[in-house]
C-alpha cells in the first residue's frame, strides 16, 4: 500500500487520520489543525504517540507538557489523557490492540 493513496479520516473536528489496521493494532498519521482539542478520554489501548511537527500541550494523568518534534509518549492503557494543538501538527499513533471504532 501508499500512504499517498489513503484518504484521512476526520475522527474529531480538525483531527484527520490516515489509518491503517493489522491484526493487532492499529497504526495512525494525524495531521491536526491548530487549536483543535483533544477532550479528555482514555480507552483500554496501549497508545504511543510521536510528534513529527508542530507543538502540542497534552495532559497525561494530570500533568500537562508541551510537546514539540521527537516527542514521544507512552499512554498506559486506561490512562486518562487530552491535548489541544498550539500549532498545526503532524503526529504518529500506535495503538494495541486496535482502535475498532476508527475502522
Amino acid at each position: 500500500m501508499n500512504l499517498n493513496n489513503i484518504k484521512p479520516k476526520e475522527i474529531l473536528p480538525g483531527f484527520y487520520g490516515k489509518i491503517i489496521h493489522g491484526e493487532k493494532m492499529s497504526w495512525i498519521l494525524w495531521d491536526i489543525k491548530k487549536g483543535s482539542k483533544l477532550p479528555e478520554h482514555q480507552h483500554v489501548n496501549e497508545q504511543i504517540m510521536y510528534v513529527i511537527e508542530g507543538e502540542l500541550e497534552f495532559t497525561l494523568n494530570g500533568k500537562t507538557s508541551i510537546c514539540g518534534p521527537g516527542t514521544v509518549i507512552v499512554i498506559p492503557s486506561n490512562q486518562a489523557h487530552s491535548g489541544i494543538s498550539r500549532t498545526s501538527c503532524q503526529i504518529l499513533d500506535v495503538f494495541s490492540p486496535i482502535r475498532e471504532e476508527y475502522k
